[in-house]
């Protein structure tokens, strides 16, 4: 994902010569010339004047690749970013683009979703040009049952994150729910192709709320749903977030390759809200008792009335509120 080497020049606001930038480089001053008006086009405001050549004075708030390579320097993920204004979901090209042969690390990222999904058949909030859509294209050496725990892995890249860029202590709701003050502001979806005991892709879908503000979520949502903007009282920087997910996520995943998911599990259960708590799980049967953690598998513990119980996916309910610090 390398960085668009005249946008690398301009950063900072100098002054920066035609000639200067071609002899750099190693190109034509012709070349300079057709990669500013490329810019341009992406919305950058890049200021021309005779006798002192370019200067970068305004970067458009979108999720640029440019943008958010200033922000990620890759060592495992090789694929490019793919930015789109508009996608139904970026989990579907995500999907298409891995199984047209996309090395790991491709990233889709859009400034809007038409049918964006969540779990259990669920549909996520997307309006455009204030939150993050991100899918990631994975080719782990794991088995399909293995798979699961990649999501798990996923919510403590979000959060790691969110802690790093912003100071705030988000909390991981079993399976994979991230929040902030004990409302919702992210998802993730993890959808793979696989044949027998062979796993051929993993694609790693989230959605992060970043600049949301409340009356972007339908009001049977507010109460549930934020932002981290919302929560911050003040706007984030979309693509140097995005960089710093993806390099979160490329080392946990790298964490996870290691050392199976043990390897990321105390990370996991640094930012878990749930063990003390009273919940409710649904499944077949519902199981009903106070959290413990989760094993090395992934695996929620819950300690019911019948003895101690191992949970490997549903629904979770508390029993109460969540905790807010």
């Amino acid at each position: 994902m390398p960085q668009d080497p005249v946008l690398a020049a301009l950063v900072g606001g100098d002054w920066r010569s035609g000639e200067a930038l071609a002899a750099v480089l190693g190109v034509t001053r012709a070349a300079i010339w057709k990669s500013i008006e490329r810019l341009r086009r992406e919305g950058y405001e890049i200021e021309a004047e005779a006798g002192r050549g370019y200067r970068l004075l305004r970067a458009p708030d979108l999720l640029l690749p440019a943008e958010i390579a200033r922000h990620f320097r890759p060592e495992r993920f090789v694929g490019k970013i793919v930015h789109l204004d508009e996608v139904d979901s970026t989990n579907r090209l995500g999907i298409d683009l891995a199984r047209e042969g996309a090395p790991e690390g491709t990233a889709v990222v859009a400034e809007r979703q038409t049918s964006g999904r969540g779990r259990l058949g669920r549909t996520w909030e997307s309006p455009a040009r204030v939150n993050l859509y991100l899918s990631v294209v994975l080719r782990p050496a794991l088995s399909p049952v293995e798979v699961p725990r990649l999501t798990l892995a996923a919510a403590v890249a979000v959060a790691d994150a969110i802690g790093a860029t912003t100071g705030l202590r988000p909390g991981i709701k079993w399976p994979n729910d991230v929040l902030l003050g004990g409302r919702k502001a992210c998802g993730i979806l993890t959808e793979l192709e696989a044949e027998a005991e062979r796993v051929r892709f993993v694609v790693v879908g989230i959605g992060v709320n970043l600049n949301a503000r409340e009356e972007d979520f339908p009001p049977e949502l507010r109460a549930k749903a934020t932002s981290l903007a919302i929560e911050l009282g003040r706007p984030v920087d979309r693509p140097a977030f995005a960089g710093a997910l993806l390099g979160a996520l490329e080392r946990v995943y790298g964490e996870m390759l290691r050392g199976g998911f043990p390897g990321v599990r105390a990370r996991y259960e640094s930012w878990h809200v749930l063990p003390g708590r009273l919940v409710t799980v649904d499944g077949v049967p519902p199981v009903e008792g106070l959290v413990r953690g989760i094993d090395d598998e992934g695996a929620l513990i819950v300690e019911a009335a019948d003895g101690t119980r191992r949970v490997l996916s549903g629904e979770v309910t508390l029993r109460g509120v969540y905790p807010t610090d």
